[in-house]
């Protein structure tokens, strides 16, 4: 039977990629060619992917902006001013901020999806961003006209269309970015924000039957962009026990780069249930040591000690370039870290005798 192992999303993009991003922002690229461009990226990695073996393939996010705002290209009710993320070394991003409604995705991540399986025949994988992320595009001082339930009324909607359209068009499954749970109990050690972003992802996946909720996944991590994290010091035993309240069938789950992973996996049984099923990261991507097969393998049994092999699964701990102008790992070192990652776990299978 193995154990399943699956890429977490984003890749960097090639060079001739980032060339044509620069050109199209300059006004010397057109949208066509760009959007050729792209084209080729996507085409270059599922066959990269493809040939390392990679049993569940991604697009890498070739042709998104970021991970959490591909659904609002072309939303003209944005202004530049919300919530700033700030990021360890220094470093902040910025999320765009509403100013009226209503509220809707202008892309759906099901045409990154199509664009992939154009590419290949193997399984793919997509991901979207979570409701949760998307609520604090909503200022504290509301909107005229437009109040705070009606707008996540609105996006509760939208979501779940992204994560269905997905599955009818055939994902492998459906991974939602959760990136801001961890976040949330730095911007609020209460825990009340949490619990608000586990009650609104959870509004939409109870839409789901159970057999959809299977193939419909949830990622966490401590953030990763330009090498550097945005909550990694913030203890994971404050959100694990709540992250598996998530009605979902998967968790991908940032491991490889924790200080004390053995204690991370302790949390994790005490808090597994059940029908799901646990990926377990065993490349660190912030980390520019490439890992090896042999110790892919260890991390993987170190876990199997904690989580019992059939509802145990490997992945990145993160995406290796969430955002499209981060380029602080290469190409090559993200491919030569997800080839330890298949080996690693094929390593660790054929010791545990699967």
């Amino acid at each position: 039977m193995g154990i399943p192992t699956e890429p977490i999303g984003s890749i960097p993009r090639p060079s001739f990629l980032l060339a044509a991003l620069a050109g199209h922002a300059e006004g010397r690229v057109g949208d066509e060619e760009l959007a050729a461009r792209q084209d080729e990226a996507v085409a270059d990695t599922i066959q990269r992917l493809e040939q390392l073996d990679c049993p569940v393939l991604v697009d890498g996010e070739q042709s998104k902006p970021s991970f959490v705002t591909y659904p609002l290209s072309g939303l003209t009710s944005l202004s530049p001013d919300g919530a700033v993320i700030p990021f360890a070394d220094g470093h902040t991003r910025q999320l765009p901020r509403l100013t009226a409604g209503p509220f809707q995705y202008q892309v759906r991540a099901s045409s990154y999806l199509r664009a992939a399986r154009r590419h290949t025949s193997l399984p793919v994988k997509q991901a979207v961003i979570a409701p949760s992320a998307l609520s604090l595009l909503y200022p504290a001082d509301g909107i005229d006209g437009y109040p705070r339930k009606t707008f996540l009324d609105d996006l509760t909607a939208e979501a779940e269309a992204d994560i269905r359209r997905c599955l009818d068009a055939g994902a492998h499954v459906v991974q939602l970015d959760f990136t801001e749970g961890r976040l949330s109990l730095k911007l609020d050690p209460g825990g009340a924000l949490l619990d608000d972003f586990v009650a609104l992802n959870n509004q939409v996946l109870e839409r789901f039957g159970e057999a959809e909720r299977a193939r419909i996944g949830v990622h966490t991590c401590p953030g990763g962009d330009q090498d550097s994290t945005h909550s990694a010091d913030v203890d994971y035993a404050g959100l694990l026990p709540k992250l598996f309240q998530l009605k979902a069938g998967n968790f991908y789950i940032e491991l490889a780069g924790e200080p004390d992973p053995d204690r991370v996996l302790g949390i994790v049984a005490e808090n597994l249930r059940p029908g799901i099923r646990v990926f377990v990261g065993v490349t660190d991507p912030i980390d520019p040591v490439v890992e090896t097969p042999e110790l892919v393998r260890d991390r993987v049994l170190a876990a199997a000690r904690h989580i019992p092999a059939d509802q145990l699964g490997t992945c990145d701990d993160c995406g290796f370039s969430p955002f499209a102008d981060d380029t602080s790992t290469s190409r090559e070192t993200a491919f030569a870290k997800i080839a330890a990652r298949v080996r690693g776990t094929a390593l660790a299978a054929e010791a545990l005798g699967l």
